[in-house]
């Protein structure tokens, strides 16, 4: 697509953003304004008094997506790119949120933050949770460190697992079937399998839910190249929760949940391996007891972590081991009918250890904890002001104290729906076990500051059929860890970058009701990163890689009859910067468009659903990863049985 075009499109969407949106995760409904939301304060707030502009991807909106992976659906949120969601099905994914990179996102799991102690930047492996697992998904953008703590630096989003809600057991069985081919093939066998149940159940002392979901998927090579073979991804996941009621003031909830993945992967850009793969293994968790009185709430969420990798690599067997303990108690007070406090105090711990022929780390010195108490203030006056204010203190076993702090100031008037926002926050990203302990590693690192202030507002119009919003924002890192090698020797070191790197850019949604039955969103993202080195080492090599500047998602809705729904969507993403080999060559890869279609039928009401689905329609040959493979068009069958 040529820049004219690319020009017209951001535009039009512009000239609809004149009246600016904010949409429910892609579908939007005439009570969004009347919405709860939990990711800015902890504890339900109506939307219309957030100071946020979050993103809700909802139990209905997953339904109509159904047969796409989370990162599918995550990529289609404004200001959110999921590198590797268009590839093969094992393939590492990288998580941008605003023009940053994976570490400075905090994924949350029911309230607690998930990552491996082991991985060079301590993210979390999205490919781990099944997509039908998940009840809903909140998207908050910006520096968040205050109420979550390290890593919540360019967003967090917060992911809601199932659980029992109706008084008698209730459940659903699924299986679908899907081609993996890319845009050159044209074989259409089938090569992927899902199928999964779940049940559960609630009443007024007791509820539980229990679930099972397999995957397995086959037909893609890693990398791109001519004869290579095909890369087998399986995964298994096992979820039970089970939640007492003693009283009506005080729940018990408990969780335990088993991950497998076993995924053949490449040697790199453009290099087949027969024989590599890797092997992950997640055992998580968790106690989350609530207490409620009179004038608030108190809440645990505890949670421990066990992730173990067998990875087989250039003929050479490496073993990770990691383990996070990780409770967060906090209290809601509400000092009075506009203005309550949230006071807490959350602590962390982490360790890893690394064995292979040429490494070896031991966990009786890789390992730090962290403790962080923090105080937040939430005002929501009677007149239209709302503010959220607070602070963290962030106590690091290694390097010490870190303060970050927020200010979320908004107006919404009183007699129009339109709603002025604005906010400045910080936020730290605490050095990895790998970058501290690792052959690698440095023990003078320091946490990376990151700074953010965006500005915008939303608003519903036609008598609430239409809603649109927009943010302007402008992100600042400082300290940021980098990584310098000899491009000679290859020793190298993690070290505290010189100078800081910037972001800035545009969020416009539209959701529009057209009628009862049909549903048109869009949202367009322009993100401009600072083209500036990573480091001297490479100074070819920029910290915007792989993040377009402008992307832009629509989608139609059409529930054309009450048992019968067909929507269509359409993705662009302009071009990136990417790099291969070493020392680093960097390319520009070119832009690409999607088009996806589906369709669902509930051919015996409310007990049994068929969908097919077809990705990129036109077959687009593009490439998401310089050297790796990316999907063509693909199809997708599948049924699920409620009951």
């Amino acid at each position: 697509m040529n820049k004219k075009i690319v020009r017209i499109s951001a535009l039009c969407v512009l000239i609809s953003a004149s009246i600016f949106a904010q949409k429910k995760g892609e579908i939007a409904t005439p009570n969004e304004l009347n919405e709860v939301v939990i990711s800015d304060s902890k504890f339900a707030l109506p939307k219309e008094k957030s100071g946020k502009v979050i993103v809700k991807i909802t139990a209905a909106d997953l339904a109509k997506k159904q047969g796409q992976s989370l990162a599918t659906v995550l990529s289609t949120v404004a200001g959110v790119e999921i590198n590797g969601n268009q590839s093969n099905a094992g393939r590492n994914l990288g998580v941008y949120i605003r023009g940053s990179r994976s570490r400075q996102t905090l994924i949350i799991i029911d309230g607690v933050p998930v990552s491996d102690a082991s991985e060079i930047n301590l993210v979390y492996d999205l490919r781990l949770l099944p997509v039908e697992q998940v009840e809903s998904v909140e998207i908050m953008k910006g520096a968040s460190s205050t109420l979550y703590g390290s890593g919540a630096a360019s967003g967090v989003i917060n992911i809601t697992l199932k659980k029992g809600t109706q008084k008698s057991i209730s459940g659903n069985v699924y299986m679908n079937a899907g081609t993996q081919t890319t845009a050159d093939k044209t074989s259409y066998r089938p090569a992927e399998l899902n199928q999964g149940f779940n049940f559960g159940a609630k009443n007024e002392k007791i509820n539980y839910f229990a679930s099972l979901n397999s995957s397995a998927v086959q037909g893609i090579s890693e990398a791109k190249g001519v004869g290579f073979e095909d890369d087998l991804f399986q995964r298994v996941n096992s979820l039970v929760k089970i939640g007492f009621t003693p009283t009506k003031k005080l729940s018990l909830d408990f969780f335990a949940n088993y991950d497998r993945i076993k995924n053949e992967f490449d040697s790199g850009a453009y290099a087949d391996n027969p024989d590599n793969y890797n092997i992950s293994e997640q055992f998580r968790v968790g106690f989350a007891p609530k207490y409620k009185y009179n004038k608030g709430e108190v809440v645990m969420n505890a949670t421990g972590n066990l992730i173990t990798r067998e990875l087989l690599n250039f003929g050479s067997i490496t073993d990770y081991k990691s383990r996070n303990l990780n409770a967060d108690a906090f209290n809601k007070y509400e000092i009075s009918d506009q203005l309550f406090v949230v006071t807490g105090v959350q602590f962390q711990f982490q360790e890893m250890s690394i064995n292979s022929a040429y490494t070896k780390i031991s966990n009786s010195f890789s390992k730090f904890n962290i403790v962080d108490p923090y105080l937040n203030f939430v005002y929501n006056s009677d007149f239209g002001l709302n503010i959220n204010v607070g602070a963290r203190l962030n106590h690091h076993s290694d390097y010490g104290n870190h303060m970050v702090y927020n200010v979320n100031p908004s107006f919404s008037f009183k007699n129009i729906p339109f709603k002025l926002l604005g906010s400045f926050s910080t936020a730290y990203i605490t050095p990895s076990l790998y970058q501290l302990y690792s052959t690698y590693g440095n023990l003078d690192l320091k946490p990376e500051d990151n700074k953010t202030f965006e500005v915008g507002f939303e608003v519903k119009l036609l008598e609430d059929k239409l809603t649109l919003n927009s943010v302007g924002f402008y992100r600042e890192e400082d300290s940021a860890i980098e990584f310098y090698s000899n491009p000679l020797t290859y020793v190298g070191s993690y070290f505290n970058a010189n100078g800081k790197y910037n972001a800035k850019g545009i969020e416009t949604m539209i959701a529009y009701a057209i009628t009862n039955k049909l549903t048109w969103n869009a949202n367009y993202t322009f993100t401009q990163v600072e083209s500036k080195a990573v480091n001297n080492t490479f100074p070819n090599v920029k910290a915007n890689l792989y993040n377009p500047k402008h992307k832009i998602n629509t989608s139609l809705d059409f529930q054309f009859l009450e048992r019968a729904y067909f929507g269509v969507s359409y993705q662009f993403l302009d071009k990136r910067d990417g790099f291969t080999g070493y020392p680093p060559v960097v390319s520009t890869l070119g832009a690409y468009k999607l088009v996806n279609a589906t369709a669902k039928y509930n051919i015996i009401k409310n007990k049994m659903t068929i969908f097919g689905a077809v990705t990129n329609i036109f077959n687009e040959d593009f490439e998401e990863t310089i050297g790796y493979s990316t999907r063509g068009r693909n199809f997708k069958i599948g049924f699920t049985i409620l009951f």
